[in-house]
Parts: C-alpha cells; sequence; structure tokens
C-alpha cells in the first residue's frame, strides 16, 4: 500500500501561519542542525585570518633572513685573503718580510749596499734610496709577517709586517703588486705603531703545600741535572714507568734550582712547578772565564731564569716525574 506524502498532509502549508501548532519540546524529538548562513562564517573568517597571518610570518621571515645576511656581511670585516681567491699569501708575506729587512736597515756609512739590495724589490726607474735621504742609520730586526689585505683585482694588496728597532715595536704597511709568479713593491711604506702590550690580570698565589716542596727539592735537583746532561738512563732514574723524557744535551748546566712550588692536592699526583737557573756556557772563541766577571762581562758563562711545570706522581716512598713542559701564567 502507497504512502501519502506527508508534505500534502500538512495542513501548515497553505493555512493561517498563526494556527501552527508549537512542537512539544519535551516529548518530541529534536534533530540539532550546525549553524548555517552568517552564524556560522565567523569561524570561516577567523581560520582564513589565522592563514594569512601565518603566510605574512612566513613571508617576511624569507626576506629578512637574506637582508640580514646580506647586510652582516657588509658591516663585517671583508675576508682579507678568501680562500677560493688563488692570492699567494705565503709568497707576498716573504717577499714584503724580505723588503722590510733591507728597506729598514741603512747606514750612511754605507749607502750603496741598501741601494743595491733595494733593486730586488722595485720596478724599474724606482729611485734606488727609495725615500731615503742617506743620513744616519737605523736597525731593526724581528721581522714577522702580521696580515694582508688583497684587492679586488687579485693582483694588489697590501702586507703588513712587524719587527722590532730598538726597545719599540712597530708595523710596516708595504704595498705590493702581484703577476704571476712574481712580485714589486708598488708604492711607498708606512710605519703604523704596534699594539701596546696586554695588561696582565693579577692571580692569587695558590696555597702552597711547603712540606712536599721540602722534600721534592733533592728530587727535582737531580733530576734537572740529568734533564741538562741529556743523559737517558740517569732520567729513568727519575721518570715514572713508561714516560720518555728528553733532555738538552749538555748544551747547558744547572746553576740553580731557584724555586719550587706545590700547590696543595692529591696524595699520589701534584703539577709541580720548578725556576730553575740554566747556565749557558760561554763561546768557544771566547777567552776563559776571569774572577773578575766585570772585566770582561761577555767571556763570563751566561745565567738563564726559566719556569717549567712538571706531572709528578707518588710511586712507593718516591715523586717521580711523568712529563715536562714550559709553564704557564707566572705563580710564585
Amino acid at each position: 500500500m502507497a504512502r501519502r506524502s506527508t508534505v500534502q498532509q500538512d495542513p501548515r502549508i497553505a493555512g493561517d501561519p498563526e494556527s501552527y501548532p508549537l512542537p512539544d519540546l519535551d516529548s518530541a524529538p529534536v534533530r540539532r542542525r550546525g549553524w548555517s548562513g552568517g552564524g556560522g562564517r565567523w569561524l570561516v573568517w577567523v581560520g582564513r585570518a589565522v592563514l594569512w597571518a601565518l603566510i605574512v610570518v612566513i613571508v617576511v621571515n624569507g626576506v629578512r633572513a637574506p637582508f640580514e645576511r646580506f647586510t652582516q656581511g657588509q658591516n663585517a670585516a671583508a675576508p682579507t685573503a678568501p680562500a677560493d681567491s688563488g692570492y699567494p699569501v705565503q709568497e707576498a708575506a716573504g717577499f714584503a718580510s724580505q723588503f722590510a729587512a733591507v728597506y729598514l736597515n741603512f747606514d750612511a756609512t754605507n749607502p750603496d749596499q741598501r741601494d743595491e739590495r733595494l733593486t730586488a724589490f722595485l720596478a724599474q726607474g724606482v729611485e734606488r734610496r727609495f725615500g731615503w735621504n742617506g743620513y744616519g742609520r737605523m736597525s731593526a730586526g724581528a721581522i714577522q709577517f702580521q696580515s694582508i689585505d688583497v684587492a679586488d683585482d687579485n693582483e694588489n694588496a697590501i702586507v703588513v709586517v712587524s719587527f722590532q728597532s730598538g726597545s719599540k715595536r712597530w708595523l710596516l704597511s708595504v704595498p705590493v703588486y702581484h703577476s704571476g709568479d712574481r712580485f714589486v713593491v708598488s708604492g711607498r711604506p708606512a710605519l703604523l705603531p704596534a699594539p701596546a702590550v696586554a695588561d696582565l690580570p693579577a692571580i692569587a698565589d695558590p696555597d702552597r703545600d711547603n712540606g712536599l716542596e721540602d722534600q721534592l727539592r733533592p728530587t727535582l735537583e737531580g733530576f734537572f741535572k740529568a734533564y741538562a746532561s741529556g743523559n737517558s738512563a740517569e732520567l729513568r732514574l727519575y721518570a715514572t714507568d713508561g714516560a720518555t723524557i728528553d733532555g738538552l744535551g749538555g748544551s747547558f748546566t744547572l746553576a740553580q734550582l731557584t724555586d719550587v712550588i706545590v700547590p696543595v692536592g692529591g696524595e699520589s699526583s701534584r703539577t709541580v712547578t720548578a725556576v730553575v737557573v740554566w747556565a749557558v756556557p760561554a763561546g768557544a772563541a771566547a777567552v776563559q772565564p776571569t774572577t773578575d766577571p766585570a772585566a770582561d762581562p761577555a767571556a763570563q758563562p751566561a745565567g738563564l731564569e726559566q719556569a717549567y711545570q712538571l706531572s709528578m706522581e707518588r710511586q712507593g716512598e718516591k715523586w717521580l716525574v711523568g712529563r715536562i713542559q714550559g709553564a704557564g701564567r707566572s705563580v710564585g
């Protein structure tokens, strides 16, 4: 039997709207429906706003990152000699250092010697005195390469070397031109002040184990005598098992063990600082030492005070040396 459409049976379709019966909320089942129309669109717009905000953040960060890298690259010091530039830095440093050794040493009693030596560094036609008026004298040594600034053309560069003249350190800036495997000084050098020495902050003296210092002094005197002679058999008497210690081969002798510094520490191992004075023999051509050093000081053996750091271990009743090296900060 066919079911009649409920739409046709509903009297509300053609009747007065006010006559529509209200549903019984307590008994009639209610079908819940999602929001529609304008009531649900705000969620869509909120989602779109969040999505656009994320897109804006991503775009801004993507643009800002390379821009920051670019500006940082502009503000930072440009590399003086990029690894891929191919500029022969070591060769340029050697060339400038050799030039400085000739340029900074002159004597008016023999000006031609400097003129001739400068020929190996200057271009044809350049005046050989190269700025020196031919008077006075100057001596410089301890010449060391400091830095190089390579121009964009990868041919011109400024090499800076350090040197010492008298009691002062200086810098010399040398412009050079590079072509193939050859160099030439391309302009006048310039003297520059060297950086001042750093301020050394004070450090507190360590808590010292005076008893162990007195105990170790005879051992260390014997060790340093053996260390000076380089006698391997004697050195083994003071070395821990497996330690290999090479001495100075008899070039020096122990004049004095001036100080032994043993910080408070463990019972089986300590790091010890020892200050010694080496006697540096006079040259073979020197006269025999005299009883009066003031008569000829150069003929007397020199004394050179140095500091060593020793890693020592206790084995039985003995303290033995496992390693010796130069000491660090001055102590004591």
